[in-house]
């Protein structure tokens, strides 16, 4: 068996590359519709951490298309996946750690793919995409816990907060404090 060429290298890094950033372009678009349906409900202050967990996945599809660009690829444009739309505030949060869970596991197996291909650069890329994406996947999990042990008394408390996240685009894990509440 001959080694693989640097060419046949480059090309497993890109899909891995461009595989990461449409499963990132999916999230964008299931945590606005989540953003606008926990506003609409008047879950401000979860309506304005989903935004800005948005706003992270905006960032990480374009540090993704950047290094595909760098490597000569083309960026893929759409999402992988189904927006689910209409979720019960009980389920969204259930829902999205499974989403997070599932593109930790994923994107650590595209880090050793690019680790195997010997592109540590990407290597460095996904891992600190992997290390936000922890963070959102433990925000998740703990408001879906809450709502699973407190119910609506916790549901109550989140009624009626403000949804502002004002003129930010540093999105949630850049937060001062690293993604601790609003």
């Amino acid at each position: 068996m001959a080694a693989e060429s640097r060419a046949q290298r480059k090309a497993k890094v890109l899909d891995a590359l461009n595989k990461a950033r449409a499963m990132e372009l999916y999230a964008i678009s299931q945590y606005m519709n989540q953003h606008y349906n926990l506003d609409n409900m008047d879950y401000g202050e979860m309506a304005a951490n989903m935004k800005l967990i948005a706003i992270d996945e905006m960032r990480h599809a374009e540090m993704f298309a950047e290094r595909i660009k760098e490597l000569g690829g083309e960026p893929v444009t759409q999402g992988e996946g189904k927006v689910v739309k209409g979720q019960d505030v009980r389920k969204i949060f259930v829902f999205d750690a499974g989403v997070e869970d599932s593109t930790i596991d994923t994107y650590n197996k595209f880090l050793q793919t690019c680790r195997d291909c010997g592109d540590n650069i990407s290597v460095n890329l996904f891992q600190s995409v992997i290390d936000e994406e922890q963070i959102h996947f433990n925000h998740f999990d703990n408001v879906a816990g809450h709502i699973k042990s407190l119910g609506d008394s916790y549901l109550s408390r989140i009624a009626g907060t403000p949804s502002t996240t004002g003129g930010t685009t540093k999105g949630f894990a850049l937060k001062p404090g690293g993604g601790a509440g609003a």
